[in-house]
This record gives structure tokens, sequence and C-alpha cells, in this order.
């Protein structure tokens, strides 16, 4: 006769922690990441053949009627928000429609010179 004790079923895995471990990893990566805004209206950038990152932090938008957008405003009042936020290291980036009038984009610039702009950067897709 066996007296031996019967073979002990295995404790099945605990599958909270590693449920604990994954939502806390969800809420970590949602409180550090940053949602970039929209952009206010479809714009087809230019291409060019350099494709280098812009690295300038505001950002002006035109589209192709030339309506400027910065910062939730448009228009002259999108000009005068660049104004304020504006010092004097400031790169600014310009992201064009490319069936823009080159003379529209010229009167912009000429306007962001008399402002104090010396530095635009314009956004371009890598052909």
């Amino acid at each position: 006769m066996d007296f031996a004790d019967p073979p002990r079923k295995p404790k099945p895995e605990a599958i909270v922690p590693m449920i604990n471990v994954v939502f806390l990893l969800l809420i970590f990566f949602l409180m550090t990441s940053q949602v970039a805004p929209p952009e206010p209206f479809d714009i087809e950038t230019p291409t060019a053949m350099e494709d280098q990152e812009p690295v300038a932090d505001p950002v002006l938008y035109l589209d192709l009627s030339g309506r400027l957008h910065f910062d939730g405003a448009e228009g002259d009042a999108a000009l005068d928000r660049l104004s304020r936020v504006r010092s004097d290291n400031d790169v600014l980036m310009i992201k064009a429609d490319a069936r823009l009038e080159a003379a529209q984009l010229a009167g912009t610039l000429a306007r962001l010179t008399r402002m104090g702009f010396v530095s635009v950067e314009l956004v371009v897709a890598p052909q």
C-alpha cells in the first residue's frame, strides 16, 4: 500500500501583478507623451533635394490663398501673437502650401522682416 501524499496540482500563475505593471506602464507613457496639435489646414509642402529636418519652434502656417495661422489665431492676429512670443534668437519655421504664389510668400516674408525676424526656415518635403 502506498501512503504517500497525492501529487499536488501546480498553483495557477498569478496574472494580476502583470496586469498591474501593464496599466502602470500605460499610465506612465500617457502622462509623459506630448500630443501635437493638428495642423490648422491642409498644406501640400513643396519638395526639395535636401532632406534636413527643421528645428525651429514657432511655426507659421500659410495656406494656398495666403491665409496665415499661428497658435490658434489667423490673419493679422496671428502675426500679432507671433510678435509677442518672439525672442531675438528665434528661428521661425514657415509651413506653406506648395501651390502658394511666390509673390504672396515674399510679401509675408517682408512683413516678418519688419517685425524683426532675421532667420526663417521653409518646411519642404524630400523629393
